[in-house]
C-alpha cells in the first residue's frame, strides 16, 4: 500500500493525488543558499532533520559543508543513522528505559547528541550507557524565552554540566539554546531583540560553567527564521536551521529588516492537489485536507492561481472560495498548495516526488515518517 504517487519520467499532470511534491530548482537554491549566507561566519550547521525526515536530503546537506543533523526523536535519529548519517544530535529530552537503550546502541555505530534538563535524566543516560559500553554527547538545554523544556540558565545549567563530567560514558558537550518563539516573529527587530537576550542567557551560562571549570565547546541553536542573529553574535558557533530547505506560508510572513517579505529562500515544497468536486461557482472542493496538510499555522495558500482562497479544511476535503470570476477550476485540475507549516505536513506523507521542468525526476521515500517515538 506505501505505492508512491508517480513514476519516475511522469509529468507532473499524471502525479497522483494528495502528494507532496519538491520544486528541485527551488530546493537546490536553498540547499546552497544556506553555506553561501554564513562565508565568513565563524559557526558549523547541523541543519534540523525533523523538517524533512529524510537520510537523503541530510547526506545532501553534508555534502554541502554540514558537520551533521538534528532531530527530535529516537526513532528519527535510527532512520538517519541507518540511512547513513554519521553524526545525529537529539536535540530533545529523551526519557523512558526503552528510548534510552535505543540512544544508546546507536552511540555504538555512530556520534550521537542528546539535550537534558534534569538530574535524574542524566543519572538514567549514565546508568544506560554505562550498561552498553557507550558514549553520549550530553547538552544542558537552558531555557532562552520559549519557556517549553531547559533549565534556568546560570547556576541550575552548571550542576548539570557537572552531573554530566562525572560519568566517564557522558561527554558534556556544551549547551542548547534555541529560542523556538523567536522563529515566527514578524519584524526583524523583534527576532533581533529575542536573540540578543538570548546570547545573554548563553553567555552567562558559559561564564558561570568556566567559572566551575568546565569547558563549553558548543552552544548550539538557531533556525531559519533568526539563523543570521546567531551567526553573527560570536556567542553561537553551531546553527540548526531546518525548514529553509522547503519555507511554507508562515515563514513567508516574516519580514526583513525593510519591512519586505524575507526572500532568502524559495519555496520548494507544495502539496499537490485534485478538484474534487465543483458544487457552485464561487466554491471548489480539492482531496487535500487535514490528512494531507498541517493547518496549525494557518490555512495553506493556493500557489499560481489569482483569487483563489483555501478556506477550510476537513479530514479528506480542503474548500477553496473563488473570488475572481476570471479563475477557472475544472473538475479533475490539478493544483499546487503551499503548506502553512511544513514540518508536520511533510510527517502526513510516505514519499517526496521531486520535479523538474514539470518532469518526475526524483521518487525519495521519507524514511523518518511517523517516527514519533
Amino acid at each position: 500500500m506505501n505505492r508512491p504517487p508517480a513514476r519516475i519520467g511522469d509529468p507532473l499532470s499524471a502525479v497522483d493525488t494528495p502528494a507532496l511534491i519538491i520544486d528541485l530548482d527551488a530546493f537546490e537554491y536553498n540547499l546552497r543558499r544556506l553555506p553561501e549566507s554564513l562565508i565568513g561566519k565563524p559557526v558549523r550547521v547541523r541543519p534540523h532533520a525533523k523538517t524533512h525526515k529524510s537520510p537523503i536530503i541530510a547526506l545532501k546537506q553534508i555534502e554541502l559543508g554540514a558537520i551533521g543533523v538534528c532531530c527530535q526523536k529516537v526513532s528519527e535519529a535510527e532512520a538517519l543513522v541507518y540511512g547513513g548519517v554519521k553524526d545525529v544530535l537529539v536535540s530533545n529530552e529523551i526519557i523512558g528505559a526503552q528510548k534510552l537503550e535505543r540512544l544508546a546502541a546507536l552511540a555504538k555505530l555512530v556520534r550521537i547528541g542528546v539535550c537534558v534538563d534534569d538530574a535524574q535524566n542524566v543519572r538514567d543516560l549514565a546508568l544506560v550507557a554505562s550498561h552498553q559500553n557507550a558514549k553520549l554527547d550530553v547538552y544542558v538545554e537552558i531555557d532562552v524565552g520559549t519557556s517549553r523544556c531547559g533549565v534556568t540558565p546560570g547556576e541550575p545549567a552548571v550542576a548539570l554540566a557537572q552531573a554530566i563530567s562525572a560519568s566517564k560514558h557522558l561527554h558534556f558537550a556544551g549547551l542548547h539554546a534555541y529560542h523556538g518563539a523567536a522563529q515566527h516573529q514578524r519584524t526583524h527587530a523583534a527576532r533581533s531583540a529575542n536573540i540578543h537576550a538570548a546570547c545573554e542567557h548563553a553567555t552567562a551560562t558559559r561564564q558561570a560553567l568556566q567559572g566551575a571549570g568546565l569547558d563549553c565547546p558548543i552552544i548550539t541553536g538557531a533556525g531559519t527564521g533568526t539563523y543570521l542573529f546567531e551567526a553573527a553574535s560570536k556567542v553561537y558557533n553551531e546553527i540548526q536551521p531546518g525548514s529553509y530547505i522547503f519555507m511554507d506560508a508562515d515563514y513567508g510572513r516574516n519580514h526583513s529588516e525593510d519591512g519586505v517579505a524575507v526572500a532568502d529562500f524559495r519555496q520548494s515544497l507544495f502539496v499537490w492537489a485534485t478538484v474534487m468536486s465543483r458544487p457552485a461557482a464561487d466554491r471548489a472542493v480539492v482531496d487535500a485536507g487535514l490528512k494531507a496538510l498541517s493547518v496549525d499555522s494557518g490555512m495553506p495558500l493556493v500557489a499560481d492561481l489569482r483569487g483563489v482562497e483555501y478556506a477550510r479544511a476537513s479530514d479528506e476535503h480542503g474548500v477553496l472560495m473563488i473570488k475572481d470570476s476570471e479563475t477557472k477550476l475544472a473538475l479533475g485540475e490539478k493544483i499546487r498548495l503551499t503548506p502553512g507549516h511544513c514540518d508536520p505536513t511533510v510527517n502526513m506523507h510516505d514519499w517526496y516526488v521531486g520535479v523538474r521542468k514539470g518532469i518526475v525526476e526524483q521518487l525519495w521515500p521519507i524514511s523518518a515518517r511517523g517516527a514519533l517515538f
